[in-house]
């Protein structure tokens, strides 16, 4: 165990993988340890890592069946790796939150209401409350702070919340939810950094590209829309996920292919997307490798990029113009053709690109002469979990300092 200063530990739980992150706390946030805990279930599980401290990097196979071993691991291998003497909080990014829209500390009413809404998510959820529970079993006086991904989206207007389906089903709280949120709150955060107040007060469409993707139309600095809806499989399509789908495919399924609810849901989430259309991989930079001799691969990448300019449309119809354009998450970041082929024919919006701002990945990619500012920018969803925490924790101090009580919550 080595010693340092106070620092706050972060934890983004996937469907399959765990990223991690350890910042010291002081007026800005230093990243001192990072990583991920990959392919859980796999038999080519892993963990790698980079120590800023120890100047290490490493990366390390390892023996995860299922969410609970996963859980375990991570936390032993983190208390033996940087102790928890100086560990002030675990931030937890909580895909699902249904009404809560602030972080928060957690609580057993808050853990118990995680284990009623797993099925919400089935694919995220469940990993992420055993690693509370793991935490909250070996460091049971570590405060634990949860960051729910749907809580940028609490401003949605009624109309983008409904589901044209019988109103029992919204009374169950079945609704549009929206995610991606921790990583839209740090985009807009940066946005108004480096653009200013005004431009972050402006019509905004951030498009957060990756594994994951989905859209969101943000004015006056809230959401009003979001491609995603009541789980993280709608919207648009993605690395293994359809996206919005009609419902009678499901339906079917279920009767033709004799394809049950737990069948489904692995279809949905683990096989369609990009790797279903192409049938060789969910990696857009395999299938852009592979488009001109593989009319699977170029097929997927034209209804991945199809895809986003409409919505991309919608958004600014709904905005009622445009302002700005954000492109984030892994192909947004990296991936100057999408982003050249989604705004191809966009100029009718006053979106033109420079090909050379695009092709250096510069932080402005639009020309001088564009109605629309685009922009290329990175997301950092452990840094945002960890400034939420710090947030928490000097809340709890000034309380505490407030009222004399020093009781920790459970």
């Amino acid at each position: 165990m080595r010693s340092t200063p106070e620092t706050v530990l972060t934890i983004n739980g996937g469907s399959s993988s765990i990223k991690f992150a350890l910042y010291q706390l002081s007026d800005q946030l230093h990243l001192q340890l990072s990583g991920i805990l990959d392919r859980i279930g796999s038999s080519e599980a892993s963990l790698s890592f980079n120590d800023t401290l120890a100047g290490q990097q490493g990366q390390l196979s390892i023996e995860v069946p299922d969410h609970t071993s996963a859980a375990k691991f991570l936390t032993d291998w983190l208390g033996q790796r940087i102790g928890f003497a100086h560990v002030s909080a675990v931030g937890h990014r909580l895909v699902h939150g249904m009404e809560h829209i602030q972080p928060e500390r957690i609580t057993k009413t808050l853990l118990d209401e995680l284990h009623r809404i797993s099925f919400y998510d089935p694919d995220h959820l469940p990993l992420e409350v055993e690693i509370i529970e793991e935490f909250a079993r070996q460091y049971p006086k570590l405060p634990q702070v949860a960051c729910f991904d749907t809580a940028f989206h609490h401003t949605l207007p009624r109309v983008a919340r409904l589901l044209p389906i019988p109103r029992r089903f919204d009374a169950m709280g079945i609704q549009r939810y929206g995610f991606h949120g921790i990583s839209y709150s740090y985009l807009m955060q940066e946005l108004a950094d480096v653009a200013g107040m005004q431009v972050a007060r402006g019509r905004v469409i951030l498009a957060h590209l990756g594994n994951g993707a989905s859209l969101a139309a943000v004015r006056d600095g809230q959401s009003i829309d979001t491609s995603m809806g009541f789980t993280p499989a709608g919207g648009l399509l993605m690395g293994t996920r359809p996206g919005d789908l009609d419902p009678g495919v499901a339906w079917y399924l279920m009767q033709n292919d004799n394809l049950t609810p737990d069948q489904f849901n692995k279809l949905i989430n683990h096989e369609s997307g990009l790797l279903g259309m192409s049938e060789t991989s969910s990696d857009m930079r395999d299938l852009l490798e592979h488009e001109t001799t593989d009319v699977r691969a170029a097929e997927a990448v034209e209804l991945f990029c199809y895809q986003v300019k409409k919505w991309i449309g919608a958004y600014a119809a709904v905005l009622g113009g445009l302002d700005t354009l954000v492109f984030a998450g892994g192909i947004g970041e990296n991936a100057p053709v999408i982003r050249a082929r989604i705004c191809d024919g966009l100029d009718f919006l006053g979106i033109e690109i420079e090909d050379s701002h695009n092709l250096g990945n510069l932080d402005v990619i639009s020309t001088s002469t564009s109605r629309v500012a685009v922009r290329v920018m990175h997301t950092d969803e452990e840094l945002m979990i960890a400034k939420s925490v710090g947030e928490i924790l000097s809340l709890s101090i000034e309380k505490e300092n407030r009222h004399g009580n020093k009781d920790r919550e459970p």
